[in-house]
């Protein structure tokens, strides 16, 4: 048995064997450190208990605007995030929960007909699968609007195909939303093995430069943090065999549109016109993009892009082109790469 096979396998043991609920994890890396935004509070108090009980998630990647939308979610569980989606794509919706994890599905399903009554729905609009990350030949090529999931990407063993496949399925104009466990240095291979800690999130974080050079091999030029933050290892033991690495929770968004490798400045603002039903008021791109109803900002060619050419688009008028050039965007430094939180953050120069 090669060494990748004895990791999942370990990893599949952990959560499907050792960990009986959310108060087993020794460290708080697989702990939520995002509170859920306004809009989800109140769904997530209807979710069935057994399924917020062994829930496993290091932040709230909950997108906005996907009433009648296709989201999948990667490494789902127990569902938790699954039938969140559920309200918020409604009965024209459809969400698909991905796991290999078959004593966590088995709590899924066994709530489906539960939340399909509490939403109102004919039929449920969630479909559970056992399966792995790195593999979605079940779901067609440019079919997905969303792509989401809760600090499971860092469990996987090979990363590429697990990108390579979340950029295959979505659609053009599609989003990856996620939020996982970043580390700031490379992590000795040999830790990959110790099932806590990998169980834990822990030893599988890629580095956050890596992250960027696989996007990047990818044709995604430009990803953004929406959050981060830092966490200590409070558990002895953890802390000794890998402590000498520091770690960030971040939730990221990635589209799926051409951009460029930096922020390039054309003169363009960008107006919020409102009518996002979640964002009444302003929109929150990324950490530094926050856009108030009718107040133009300026922006770089890649944010224009984002807004005008995702989901996000009848929401927001670019005004300007890319007609006239006018050299780099001033966009700030990244604290991904300097380590420097109290930077500005992204993924090319925002």
């Amino acid at each position: 048995m090669d060494s990748d096979t004895t990791v999942t396998d370990n990893a599949k043991d952990y959560y499907g064997q050792v960990l009986g609920g959310s108060g087993d994890l020794q460290t708080s890396a697989c702990c939520p450190s995002d509170a859920l935004p306004v809009f989800a509070r109140d769904i997530i108090s209807d979710i069935h208990p057994e399924v917020l009980e062994k829930f496993y998630g290091c932040g709230s990647p909950i997108p906005e605007l996907i009433e009648g939308k296709t989201v999948v979610d990667l490494g789902c569980g127990t569902g938790r995030d699954c039938y969140l989606f559920s309200k918020l794509v409604g009965a024209h919706g459809r969400v698909l929960g991905i796991d290999m994890t078959g004593q966590q599905l088995a709590v899924a399903r066994a709530h489906q007909d539960y939340h399909r009554d509490l939403w109102g729905y004919d039929s449920s609009n969630v479909e559970f699968i056992e399966g792995y990350i790195e593999d979605l030949s079940m779901i067609e090529d440019d079919s997905v609007d969303v792509v989401t999931s809760n600090c499971v990407l860092n469990m996987s063993t090979s990363k590429e195909n697990v990108f390579a496949e979340i950029f295959r399925v979505l659609k053009p104009g599609g989003e990856l939303f996620f939020s996982d466990i970043f580390a700031l240095q490379r992590i000795p291979k040999a830790l990959m093995e110790d099932p806590v800690l990998h169980g834990e999130c822990l030893a599988g974080a890629i580095y956050t430069e890596d992250f960027r050079r696989l996007l990047l091999g990818l044709g995604i030029h430009d990803y953004r943090v929406i959050t981060q933050s830092s966490f200590t290892i409070e558990n002895p033991e953890i802390q000794a065999k890998i402590g000498m690495i520091d770690f960030l929770s971040m939730t990221v968004r990635a589209f799926k549109i051409d951009v460029e490798d930096r922020c390039e400045d054309y003169g363009q603002v960008a107006l919020y016109k409102g009518g996002i039903e979640q964002s009444p008021h302003a929109y929150r791109l990324d950490d530094h993009h926050l856009f108030r109803v009718g107040k133009a900002e300026p922006v770089c060619s890649n944010t224009a892009r984002m807004l005008a050419l995702t989901r996000l688009g009848d929401y927001f008028q670019i005004i300007g082109d890319e007609s006239v050039h006018f050299g780099l965007f001033d966009c700030g430094a990244s604290p991904v790469a300097t380590g420097n939180q109290d930077d500005e953050a992204g993924g090319a120069c925002c």
